[in-house]
């Protein structure tokens, strides 16, 4: 396993110990499982999507958890035996757990099963006072544009 410094960065930069930390834990939490696999799609500039194979689990199998900068998707095991004997089992029926990291005012937005897959829908909305907003200094009015034709009748 790669671990990777980022003390040099954390050196120069303010403010971003989250985002080194959230790097740095990645490596640690996953390990490798790769099950359920899942995309995530970027939709449009404040939407996206994740898709989780779930085959096999139903909509109650499924319970998804959505707090402040993380969402969790926990699929319980069924008990269920199936009649006759087993020659070959292939298809996972395990239980999972996965989290996901989400960034400041990510929500989600919907969630619904189909055809084995599990989509969420995330939305980004920012709120109205976090958003950049021009300030005009001292309060001065704006520069404005006098014809020559203005300035010889006013002399």
């Amino acid at each position: 396993m790669t671990r990777f410094d980022f003390t040099p960065y954390r050196r120069s930069t303010v403010g971003f110990d989250r985002l080194f930390d959230l790097l740095e834990n990645q490596g640690r939490t996953q390990g490798g499982d790769n099950f359920p696999p899942f995309n995530i799609e970027r939709r449009s500039e404040d939407a996206y999507r994740i898709t989780i194979a779930v085959a096999g689990f139903r909509a109650q199998d499924l319970d998804i958890t959505a707090q402040q900068n993380l969402l969790v998707v926990q699929g319980r095991r069924r008990e269920e035996q199936p009649g006759g004997d087993m020659l070959h089992v292939g298809i996972a029926n395990r239980g999972f757990e996965r989290r996901f990291e989400l960034a400041d005012f990510v929500r989600v937005d919907n969630a619904d099963l189909a055809d084995g897959l599990l989509v969420i829908d995330l939305v980004r909305e920012v709120p109205e006072a976090m958003k950049p907003k021009k300030i005009q200094v001292g309060g001065q009015r704006k520069l404005e544009v006098v014809n020559e034709g203005e300035q010889a009748d006013a002399a």
